[in-house]
């Protein structure tokens, strides 16, 4: 039995086809532009994986499935092999702890996910902020408005809500500038969690889930998912009555949570095809699924969830996400690419080219850095060091590669045989940058290029691995507050370590502070601490050299909390816990790139503070809170 009010199936969206005109954004050319002459316009030139056959590697190409996307309708794919991939990188990804991203970093993310070809972006929890909600309303009127590429493709913008009015207004006020908004809410819907945590009757749930869903769609919301949370422990029977009255309320996608990693493969593939063959109206919607990664099973249960009839996976970049993470979105891209015929010809709309790309800026922004055997894009995943696969892979590369870099955007080789040094020009290192994948504007590189000389005159040879860090260092940056002028320490075992500093405003005033410390480093930390004046509490700090040798570069990443009462609210709980901030510095000392990370890191504090403090003093968010 229908709902009335909503008995009209939701319209397909037009798309706008004129490109973006606005990219004042720092970082927004360099993710717009970079490899998109590398792309094929034919859709039918991917690669398929066939054991018996040898012909599936030589073609080195990407299947470009853009071109060939369905048109998008809420609750219904014209194609059913099309997988619709929904990134929650910047929302659960974000809770992941020292994830955090300022708005400006959040609005490059989206970017780039509109590029990569993702048809949904979840960009936030706008409930948890006032700075959350701006986030996603800036991407919503962005990134939700205009095509990043010549296909004219333009993501669905969602937010996250609870099963409550407060924040379904909050996440549809966020995301209804944009050409095609979602609504996503939930409510738990296992024993343990409405015991537990809710401490309500299977009653009572389902009268929220159903009054809220509704709500949503009264808004004028066209397009809301439907969460019932830890459905992977749920009661059967009482799933499927929750699923069948959000759909009467108007729900146009049912997302079907493995909240705590806790299926199997195929416990999860019978629990997406028994509530495809027990929900009624099931017919009238999408199912989705979104596994967790707490026992390593989040793809193999996203691929499961995807034979068992789900047509859109909820995943992120480098799997990042709460506790052990999500699934990876890069890795159920591939394994659906490189798998098709054992899928059933399913595809996505990826461009996958930009996977490489992706996984770098996410990295960099949210301080995650991902392992080196991570799948697809580790460090090793492409590496081949054994003797016996050294020699097959110069015979023949299938022998011991599934996946060709060149698919992922991973182009490491020179066809020019140009190695940098000293003496490189800025036409050799803008050449070394662009095949990288970064393609900067010249300020931005007359920046890079004094930091690449510094290196140069104390380095034989420049790698990959070090014009990646500079890169990072130079442009992976939140808005400048505070830069470092000079740096002065003295440490070892004849005294206390000292350190003195300067830094620079961004209003070019200079502050000089000296400072003693256990070392070099706590000196300097100190002396930073008495300039800003802002508290700040260390909680991680870690060394990495980018490649081998004494003269290596040195990354570090530090983790801070304000030490002043500047908290988030969680999306599940709803607890209000310390926000984090991470950075990231490089330098061949190993002081200065310690303080580099520092000063990043305290600069998207005080970033996030002034943000915050705006927003509470703006007259025009007083209004429009007060009008809701």
């Amino acid at each position: 039995m229908a709902f009335s009010l909503f008995s009209v199936n939701p319209k397909p969206f037009s798309v706008n086809p004129n490109p973006i005109t606005n990219r004042s954004n720092l970082l927004s050319k360099a993710y717009l532009s970079p490899l998109s002459s590398r792309f094929s316009p034919n859709p039918s030139c991917s690669r398929s994986f066939s054991p018996s056959s040898a012909s599936w590697l030589p073609s080195r190409s990407v299947r470009c499935a853009l071109s060939s996307r369905p048109e998008y309708i809420p609750n219904r794919i014209s194609d059913p092999n099309y997988v619709r991939i929904f990134d929650t990188t910047l929302r659960d990804g974000e809770q992941s702890p020292g994830a955090t991203m300022t708005s400006s970093e959040k609005l490059v993310v989206a970017r780039l996910l509109s590029r990569l070809g993702v048809d949904i972006i979840e960009a936030g929890f706008p409930a948890s902020s006032p700075d959350d909600l701006d986030a996603v309303r800036s991407i919503a009127m962005e990134v939700g408005n205009h095509p990043a590429g010549e296909d004219g493709h333009v993501p669905v913008i969602c937010g996250l809500a609870r099963c409550n009015k407060k924040d379904i207004d909050a996440a549809w006020e966020a995301v209804r500038l944009a050409k095609k908004p979602r609504v996503h809410t939930f409510i738990a819907t296992s024993e343990i969690h409405m015991q537990h945590k809710l401490r309500k009757t299977r009653e009572e749930v389902v009268a929220i889930a159903r009054e809220m869903v509704a709500y949503a769609r009264s808004l004028g919301c066209p397009d809301v998912e439907f969460s019932p949370e830890d459905a992977g422990r749920s009661d059967r029977e009482f799933l499927y009555h929750v699923l069948e009255e959000v759909i009467k309320a108007g729900a146009t996608t049912l997302n079907i949570p493995d909240t705590v990693g806790y299926t199997l493969p195929s416990e999860f593939e019978s629990l997406i095809a028994d509530i495809k063959a027990n929900t009624p109206g099931i017919e009238n919607v999408i199912i989705s699924t979104h596994c967790q990664n707490d026992l390593g099973l989040a793809t193999a249960n996203t691929l499961a969830g995807v034979r068992g009839g789900a047509r859109q996976v909820e995943v992120t970049v480098n799997g990042i996400g709460e506790r052990a993470g999500n699934a990876s979105l890069e890795e159920v891209v591939l394994a659906i690419k490189c798998r098709q015929e054992l899928m059933g010809g399913l595809y996505t709309g990826i461009n996958t080219q930009f996977i490489v790309l992706a996984s770098k800026t996410v990295q960099e922004h949210t301080g995650l850095y991902v392992q080196p055997h991570k799948a697809i894009v580790g460090a090793n995943a492409f590496a081949h060091e054994s003797g016996i696969h050294q020699d097959g892979m110069l015979k023949y590369k299938g022998t011991y590669e599934i996946i060709s870099p060149d698919d992922i955007g991973l182009t490491r080789a020179n066809d020019c045989g140009i190695v940098l040094g000293k003496l490189s020009g800025r036409h050799a290192v803008k050449s070394k940058l662009l095949e990288l994948g970064y393609d900067i504007n010249e300020k931005e590189f007359d920046d890079f290029f004094k930091r690449y000389k510094e290196v140069a005159e104390k380095k034989k040879q420049i790698t990959d691995e070090d014009i990646e860090a500079l890169i990072s260092d130079e442009v992976f940056q939140p808005k400048v507050i505070w830069t470092l002028g000079d740096l002065q320490v003295t440490c070892g075992t004849l005294g206390l370590s000292t350190a003195t500093i300067k830094l620079v405003a961004s209003d070019g005033e200079e502050k000089v502070a000296c400072s003693i410390g256990t070392g070099p480093v706590d000196a300097s930390y100190k002396a930073i601490d008495s300039i800003i004046q802002v508290p700040a509490v260390l909680r991680e700090y870690s060394m990495n050299a980018v490649n081998e040798g004494i003269d290596a570069i040195a990354t570090t990443r530090v983790v801070i909390t304000g030490d002043n009462g500047i908290t988030s609210k969680h999306a599940l709980t709803g607890e209000t816990f310390n926000r984090t901030f991470s950075g990231s510095g490089a330098a061949m000392d190993i002081v200065v790139s310690s303080v580099r990370a520092y000063i990043n890191a305290l600069n998207k504090m005080l970033g996030f503070i002034s943000a915050v403090k705006a927003t509470r003093e703006s007259p025009v968010r007083e209004t429009s809170q007060s009008s809701e």
